[in-house]
């Protein structure tokens, strides 16, 4: 029992530095600056009273001195023999001052205690020396050589201490409480300073709760703040955009994907539920299974085109697709009415892309066109001098002039209201994918009547 209870004590005694930290930021700044001042504090007062103490004593010494000096005036050196004379201040003679001839006692006061053998000791010792000595309370005792004279003299002088190491601790209790004060002044101080000064990160931290990430147009950096926090408000507004531009590329991607995977799911379930509703040979429903499987074919390979070129450290994937059987592969899977028209230009044209991403680069522009042309498409392919070019022609309403700038913005439709299903999410799709490859899709305004898109692509 006893080894077992002594194992928790140093899990308890290292926890108890971090109990006894504070745990916030304002909280552990003020120590810090607590603790700093009470160094500084102990520093200060050493040696403030270090110096006072050795002012103190030289202030004793002094008086001894010119105590020393009174005395000598009464000690005759110009005989054979060292005289004393008689003063009006012999009492003095009697309390704290020994008058020696050498080593041999003229005058001083009665007794042998311990006070007249620190004299006789001084006095042994030629030359002005100063001791000090606890007996009976602190003395201070001096030696001074009597000048002038033929006989060596030594007149030796006693102070008591007491008032002199009174004033000391005076001076040290005065300065330790004077020490409190400051530092509870410096402690409350800052405190103030580094509330006040972190109030504007606290403002910060409430405003970005407030704030949506995606549809919020605040930014830290337009509040007025210190440099520090006008440069972490920069930092985090950078953090804002990154997130922002992320959430907007996830919410694009969603869309583009639902957008283009609507067509082969419609096919999917509109097969089905044509082979539930009517009864099927058997090669009616091989025909129907081969249709599904062509469907969900093209929906992973929407969804491997789309999710590979989404992915910013992805290369795009090398290759090159033979146009006209990839126009003729796509107007098959999309069910196009029979007016469209497939036209390639000169020799078999080569492009520099994937046959999956040329099929998701045609397939939003030629299903705009089926969708708004009154009798005829014609998808036209050929040679241009920058590589390869595509036209998607119809000679339906075309696009309102006014909305030609915005046409390839992501949820932008001309007319939401005209009929049609879209989210306006396939224009735009269809630019970012030739871009990715080398390519570009544009609009012709200048053709009439109708729509006319151009795609641009390298050659394989």
């Amino acid at each position: 029992m006893t080894a077992l209870s002594r194992r928790p004590a140093p899990r308890i005694l290292r926890a108890l530095p971090q109990r006894l930290t504070p745990r916030t930021l304002r909280g552990r700044l003020s120590l810090v600056a607590l603790t700093t001042a009470a160094l500084l504090m102990l520093v200060l007062t050493v040696a403030f009273n270090s110096v006072a103490g050795h002012r103190l004593q030289h202030q004793a010494d002094d008086e001894l001195r010119t105590r020393a000096a009174a005395v000598a005036t009464t000690v005759d050196t110009g005989g054979p023999a060292v005289r004393v004379l008689e003063t009006s201040h012999d009492a003095l003679l009697d309390t704290n001052a020994w008058i020696y001839d050498g080593r041999r006692l003229l005058e001083g006061p009665p007794g042998d205690g311990p006070v007249n053998r620190v004299a006789d000791a001084l006095a042994a010792r030629s030359g002005q020396h100063c001791v000090t000595a606890d007996l009976h309370g602190p003395l201070r005792l001096c030696s001074q050589p009597v000048p002038g004279g033929r006989s060596a003299a030594t007149v030796v002088t006693a102070l008591d201490l007491s008032p002199y190491r009174s004033s000391a601790h005076t001076l040290l209790m005065g300065s330790l409480a004077l020490d409190a004060i400051m530092l509870a002044c410096a402690y409350g101080l800052t405190r103030l300073a580094v509330g006040r000064a972190l109030r504007p990160v606290r403002t910060m931290t409430e405003q970005a709760a407030l704030w949506s990430a995606v549809a919020s147009g605040e930014r830290f950096g337009g509040m007025r703040q210190p440099a520090e926090l006008a440069a972490l408000g920069a930092s985090l507004d950078s953090i804002l955009d990154r997130i922002r531009s992320v959430l907007r590329h996830e919410r694009q991607l969603t869309g583009e994907l639902s957008h283009e995977l609507r067509t082969p799911l419609s096919r999917i379930v509109a097969e089905l539920d044509w082979w539930r509703t009517r009864p099927r040979t058997a090669d009616q429903t091989r025909a129907t299974h081969q249709i599904i499987g062509d469907a969900a074919e093209s929906m992973r390979t929407i969804c491997d085109t789309l999710l590979a070129d989404a992915r910013e450290d992805t290369p795009t994937a090398p290759g090159s697709a033979e146009v006209l059987p990839t126009l003729h592969r796509l107007v098959e899977l999309l069910h196009v009415p029979s007016h469209l028209t497939v036209v390639v230009d000169g020799p078999p044209l080569t492009a520099g892309v994937p046959p999956a991403r040329l099929e998701r680069i045609v397939s939003p522009l030629l299903t705009n066109a089926c969708r708004y042309a009154r009798t005829t498409v014609t998808l036209r392919a050929h040679r241009a001098p920058d590589g390869l070019r595509l036209d998607v022609l119809d000679d339906g309403p075309g696009v309102p002039p006014a909305f030609i700038g915005q046409l390839f913005e992501p949820g932008r439709r001309a007319n939401p209201g005209d009929g049609h299903t879209g989210a306006g999410l396939g224009l735009p799709l269809a630019r970012r994918l030739a871009r990715s490859a080398g390519g570009e899709v544009s609009y012709d305004p200048g053709h009439t009547p109708g729509a006319q898109f151009v795609i641009t692509l390298p050659t394989g």
